[in-house]
């Protein structure tokens, strides 16, 4: 090789080890998009014990956080049963084995957490060389990833969750945007991502129509979008959702839905946020985001209540939006209009959110069941797998595997 074609040789190899790298990346809750799209990957449709799992690991504690994953390293959050120590896990993508085991944060008496939740529900964050784990109240830090040592730590964000914290932080740029709608107090806050400094704080000054705290938390992660080149946070909490200016956290717009204990993250498709977490037939609205103040007269282009999830949130493929409730029962309905296309019961319960992938979606069951329907808007359910424990997180997808934590193990699924 001479030196004319030297250069763009090496040019040509940098763009495809970058690409390369992209695609060995699921950094946050619901993967790099936030919505659980895998699009591009060509998963198993089958599975069990003794099929197509190349390594199983057992992950102390118990922890609903998803796994992320950056390189060959796969890092979830986990805790104590009392919650008395928080932890942060490494996994080595290619063998399964713990290379990192860090207890992040101690309590001498942590508060009461629900047996539904647990006290590491929050999903981190992963950058180049660097983890961001919260744990809601009891602290949010920064660990480097190489020597698992603190870069910065917060715990001084006050917040009775009454039931176990849930909401995972976002990240926009330098900021990372972190709710906490509590029992006793709701708030927002963003922190520089590079030293944990407070950029800005925000109380909630929602009107919650009651003075019941149980009524007023929340445990959704937020949203981060670009649209009409507004960059927004679009954070949903008890009765009502807010989208905050990403910068200052100047309140952009918010919509009234009713309902408590919104879990569900929003998603984004088509020019409209889709929002969980209402009540009625407001159980789910789908928002136009480029209104100002309250637009719930103005911007809220459709409503659905029957059959919307409370905990698993929605994929979207082409025109269409495929949600499965808590109870099993899974829709189809057009995105932008709202118009139910199939409805089908389900075997079991669900609490994490499914996956897309070529043109498949994949249900991960409480009890262990694992559908797999068909991405259409006429229903095929095209198998069901099983794994001996339930799911409570959400799983990851980094080239054509998949990366399953089960109530007790991290799996390796793949051809």
């Amino acid at each position: 090789m001479n030196h004319r074609t030297l250069l763009p040789s090496l040019v040509l190899c940098m763009i495809l080890n970058a690409v390369a790298h992209a695609a060995e990346t699921w950094p946050q809750f619901r993967g790099p998009t936030g919505d659980g799209d895998a699009s591009s990957a060509k998963l198993p449709l089958n599975w069990s014990e003794s099929t197509n799992v190349k390594w199983k690991t057992a992950i102390h504690g118990k922890a609903w956080s998803s796994p992320v994953v950056w390189g060959d390293r796969i890092w979830m959050t986990t805790a104590t049963e009392d919650g008395k120590k928080m932890s942060a896990v490494c996994v080595d993508r290619n063998t399964g084995k713990i290379v990192q085991d860090i207890v992040v944060f101690e309590n001498a008496e942590p508060r009461f957490c629900h047996p539904t939740n647990s006290y590491a529900s929050p999903t981190p964050i992963l950058e180049a060389g660097r983890l961001y784990v919260h744990f809601g109240s009891y602290g949010t830090a920064c660990l480097n990833t190489k020597t698992g040592k603190t870069i910065w730590e917060r715990r001084d964000f006050a917040c009775n969750h009454w039931r176990g914290p849930g909401s995972s932080p976002v990240i926009a740029g330098d900021v990372m945007f972190v709710a906490y709608d509590g029992f006793d107090k709701q708030y927002v806050t963003a922190l520089n991502k590079n030293t944990g400094k407070t950029e800005w704080k925000h109380d909630r000054n929602i009107n919650y129509g009651t003075d019941n705290g149980d009524r007023m938390k929340a445990y959704s992660t937020a949203l981060y979008i670009e649209h009409k080149d507004r960059k927004q946070f679009i954070s949903p909490s008890a009765v009502e959702t807010i989208s905050y200016e990403v910068e200052t956290g100047k309140e952009l717009w918010r919509v009234k839905h009713g309902g408590m204990n919104a879990a569900i993250r929003p998603a984004y498709r088509h020019g409209l946020v889709y929002i969980f977490g209402g009540s009625g037939r407001t159980a789910m609205v789908a928002v136009k985001p480029d209104g100002s103040g309250d637009v719930t007269s103005t911007h809220i282009v459709y409503g659905l209540g029957r059959g919307v999830p409370k905990r698993p949130g929605p994929v979207m493929f082409g025109d269409y939006m495929f949600m499965l409730n808590d109870d099993g029962i899974a829709n189809c309905v057009d995105a932008k209009t709202g118009e139910v296309k199939w409805q089908q019961r389900m075997e079991g319960s669900y609490r994490a959110s499914p996956i897309l992938a070529d043109g498949r979606i994949y249900l991960f069951g409480m009890e262990g069941q694992m559908p797999v329907i068909k991405a259409k808007p006429t229903f095929e359910l095209l198998t069901t797998n099983e794994l001996e424990a339930g799911c409570q997180a959400s799983p990851a997808v980094i080239g054509n595997q998949l990366y399953i934590r089960t109530l007790t193990h991290l799996y390796w699924i793949g051809k």
